[in-house]
């Protein structure tokens, strides 16, 4: 096997060795590699990482979570807190029927002064109602529309300063990092037909227009499927990047990814979306007088969404088994060192909701084939097991291609399935088709692996709700992809999400957790560290660990002085 990959590795390092960079004093061109393309860049549409990435650098949100996981403004002026008389609770008028009121907050921001858009219009209230009016539209394609839906009105205050009036006092009220903005002046026409809006926008049919970005830098040229280009923006309203002009280049071979890094043809391996921690590991031994690989553990969830639209998997005794027929230490013993810890559910144990007593599933394949005995697979000697209409208990397992780790992880579990006479094949896609359509669209027949990057303490509404089930009627809205819809799920979440006493909290965050574990609509496998492979001339990369990427502070990135 290892004789097998190292061949192909030099292979691919000798079809694209070629004339090394330029020295870094001179340097004002940065190349990134990445594994992955994006299949949009509309920035509320999907929710790929690689289009994250790449729109770091041309937008900023108005709250994120920086590298010490704390909530902070970028678009915003100040946060909004109760103490600082920005974020009021309020009580709402009944509903027809009931004689109390929910509790609602109102909640006001301020645009930076000086944000424009790349072709000089300013950034205003103006953009902020336009935005709000597509997400909330049911047939508009945002994958997190529930805050745009709970937004019931905006107060405009001035051009720079608005209100939102929010259905519910929720404790995460003053984080709208999902809250995209969308150039009113050149969108309001693509939205005329909102059924049509995620096919006419200008973020795809016109992504180099400047008036698109507002962040340090603006997209002056994509080639689908293999890079974007992206230079300075004049318009930028905050300290001026050094590098003039940045290239995310996509390979989504990580042999090939770390081949190029060697040629020179990249510079940087983005961690976020680069190469796995064995390749990491083995890429410092051998080349640590040139590199600097940082390792970071975070909020990143390797896992198998399960179609529970599939017969076999909706049967929860098969899920389980399937989880307990996996050997998940040895697996990341075996292939990761040990440095990714099994995860037991979708919450790291960094995060301090992170429950501590969850079921293990520790590998246990007489256990698995016991519940399947019980599920009505029964099996005859050693091979694949076979329900009572004689149909082969088969399963297939799909992820994205070119990623070595994941094509490894695929190979093991397949082995160990068949074990407990399960068939497993395997077939996978390019991310951008992956996630573009196959994931996001549901047409995975029964197992999707991939990973999610979340924030600190993330409810997983828009994941595990089943008001977040992406369908036709929504335009495929949400990212419940394993079609997950249970009463006392929702409850969890919607409780959660309103309860401002953290020790309350804590309690229904283990209930939601324990529910998760026991019901398994996603089999779980561990948690990444992924390793950020910088170059020893390059400095000012401060990896976050969660799902808001470096490139969100692109502008502090520089070249190592003399």
């Amino acid at each position: 096997m290892f004789r097998m990959l190292l061949a192909a590795t030099l292979s691919v390092m000798a079809m694209v060795a070629g004339p090394a960079a330029a020295g870094p004093g001179a340097k004002d061109e940065l190349v990134i590699g990445i594994t992955q393309f994006p299949s949009t860049l509309h920035p509320n549409i999907e929710s790929m990482l690689a289009k994250s990435y790449v729109l770091g650098m041309t937008r900023r949100p108005f709250t994120v979570y920086d590298k010490d996981w704390k909530l902070v403004c970028l678009l915003c002026t100040e946060l909004p807190t109760i103490e600082n008389g920005l974020a009021k609770p309020v009580d709402l008028p009944p509903e027809e029927g009931k004689t109390q009121g929910k509790r609602g907050i109102e909640v006001t921001y301020t645009i930076q002064p000086g944000a424009k858009w790349g072709d000089g219009v300013p950034v205003t209230t103006r953009d902020v109602v336009f935005t709000w009016e597509v997400g909330r539209h049911p047939m508009s394609g945002v994958a997190s529309a529930e805050f745009y839906r709970r937004v019931t009105r905006i107060e405009v205050k001035d051009e720079r300063t608005f209100t939102f009036h929010v259905d519910k006092l929720s404790f995460e009220f003053a984080s709208i990092g999902g809250f995209q903005l969308l150039p009113a002046h050149l969108e309001r026409e693509a939205f005329a037909d909102p059924a049509q809006y995620r096919f006419r926008t200008r973020f795809d049919t016109d992504p180099t227009n400047p008036g698109l970005h507002f962040g340090p830098y603006r997209i002056v040229e994509v080639a689908t499927g293999s890079h974007i280009a992206l230079e300075r923006n004049p318009h930028w309203y905050g300290p001026k990047p050094h590098f003039r002009r940045i290239v995310v280049r996509a390979i989504e071979n990580t042999a090939a990814l770390e081949a190029n890094l060697l040629s020179g043809a990249v510079d940087y391996v983005a961690g976020e979306l680069g190469l796995s921690l064995d390749q990491g590991m083995a890429f410092e031994q051998r080349h640590r007088d040139r590199y600097a690989v940082q390792y970071k553990p975070g909020l990143v969830y390797e896992h198998i969404d399960v179609n529970l639209d599939n017969p076999i998997l909706a049967d929860r005794r098969v899920r389980q088994a399937l989880l307990l027929g996996i050997d998940r230490e040895k697996l990341t013993q075996t292939l990761f060192g040990g440095r990714q810890p099994v995860a037991r559910g979708a919450i790291h144990p960094l995060d301090w909701v992170h429950a501590d007593d969850l079921p293990a599933y520790a590998f246990d394949p007489k256990q698995a084939g016991a519940l399947l005995d019980d599920a009505g697979w029964p099996r005859k000697g050693t091979g694949i097991r076979q329900n009572a209409a004689g149909d082969r208990l088969a399963l297939e397992l799909m992820t994205t291609s070119g990623n070595r780790a994941r094509e490894l992880v695929q190979q093991v579990l397949q082995s160990q399935w068949r074990q407990i006479g399960v068939e497993v094949k395997l077939r996978n896609e390019p991310p951008r088709v992956f996630f573009g359509e196959t994931v996001s669209k549901r047409k995975f027949p029964a197992l999707a692996m991939f990973a999610w990057l979340s924030s600190p303490e993330g409810v997983p509404r828009t994941t595990l709700h089943s008001d977040s089930i992406p369908r036709p009627t929504n335009n495929f809205a949400g990212q419940n992809y394993p079609g997950y819809a249970v009463p006392e799920m929702d409850r969890l979440i919607e409780q959660i999400e309103v309860e401002l006493d953290r020790d309350r909290r804590r309690q229904l965050w283990h209930a939601q957790q324990q529910l998760y574990a026991r019901d398994l609509p996603v089999l779980p496998l561990f948690f990444r560290a992924d390793p950020f492979v910088v170059p020893k001339w390059l400095q000012g990369i401060e990896p976050t660990g969660h799902q808001y990427p470096t490139t969100l502070w692109v502008e502090n990135w520089r070249v190592a002085g003399p």
